[in-house]
């Protein structure tokens, strides 16, 4: 019994603590963002600043809906984030079935060109991709958003496919074409289904990394075409931060995700083990 004493209290001093400690420090800013949304003007610019406020207040969230665009932002985001997946989802899927399942010349230096993609920051194609905008007449439009935002979400998508579409044995495409399916037949019919949790963890990774992008939301959209965090950054002023509306801002912009994340956390975790082994 003492021996079992001893085994928990350094469990709990080497494993639970320590985690405790971690997690705390990662949500701490997330928890400080949330109740200075919830405190009112008086209390953030008072000498005597506390960490939990006086007064509970939803203001900053009425003023950020109702005196701002910010619900037109949000949504020019939710337009962006769906059309990137859409797109992501349907280039990654397809290249990453034909790099997993046929064997062509060229194939490992392909597979090698979308790794490279993601080695160079995304500020060094942002001149280009303005060029190539500009010319097409698409600048402030959801679709350049669209088209810039693929540009690093396919290449990783498509490294994560791979890995579970090499998962499935090919014998069950193999079964699928001698039945009379083509390999796009196959892929639909017989391997997709398998695979759906990895399909929906890469549909997220798309999601969350064009939800969260700032820098192509800045330079190739406008006053048209304004995505959240555009508009949250629009709020800190040259002279003036309105904290305020800041922190609401940003509870509110991080809400979509965390639920999203929420509903289908299962399928999540399941998608993202399910390419580390080879069945």
């Amino acid at each position: 019994m003492r021996n079992s004493n001893k085994a928990w209290l350094l469990r709990l001093l080497t494993l639970h603590l320590p985690m405790a400690l971690i997690v705390l420090f990662a949500l701490g800013p997330y928890l400080w963002m949330l109740l200075t949304s919830v405190k009112p003007e008086s209390e953030l610019f008072s000498p005597q600043r506390a960490l939990l406020p006086q007064v509970y207040t939803l203001e900053n969230y009425v003023r950020l809906l109702t005196k701002t665009s910010f619900l037109t932002n949000v949504g020019h985001s939710l337009i962006v984030a769906l059309g990137t997946v859409a797109l992501g989802l349907s280039l990654s899927l397809t290249a990453a079935y034909a790099f997993s399942r046929f064997r062509f010349p060229g194939r490992r230096l392909l597979m090698m060109k979308f790794l490279l993609v993601n080695m160079f920051p995304l500020i060094l194609l942002i001149i280009p991709l303005f060029i190539i905008m500009r010319q097409l007449n698409l600048l402030d439009t959801h679709l350049a958003l669209i088209l810039a935002h693929s540009t690093f979400s396919v290449p990783f998508a498509t490294w994560m496919m791979i890995s579970y579409f090499n998962a499935i044995p090919r014998s069950l495409d193999e079964a699928a074409m001698v039945d009379g399916c083509s390999a796009l037949g196959a892929m639909f019919r017989v391997v997709l289904p398998l695979t759906l949790p990895g399909v929906i963890a890469t549909g997220i990774y798309i999601f969350i990394t064009s939800w969260n992008e700032f820098l192509y939301a800045q330079v190739l959209a406008g006053q048209e075409v304004r995505t959240l965090t555009v508009a949250v950054q629009t709020l800190i002023g040259e002279y003036e931060i309105a904290w305020g509306l800041l922190t609401a801002g940003g509870v509110v912009g991080a809400l979509p995700v965390t639920l999203l994340f929420m509903l289908i956390q299962k399928r999540l975790i399941s998608g993202m083990t399910q390419g580390a082994v080879k069945g």
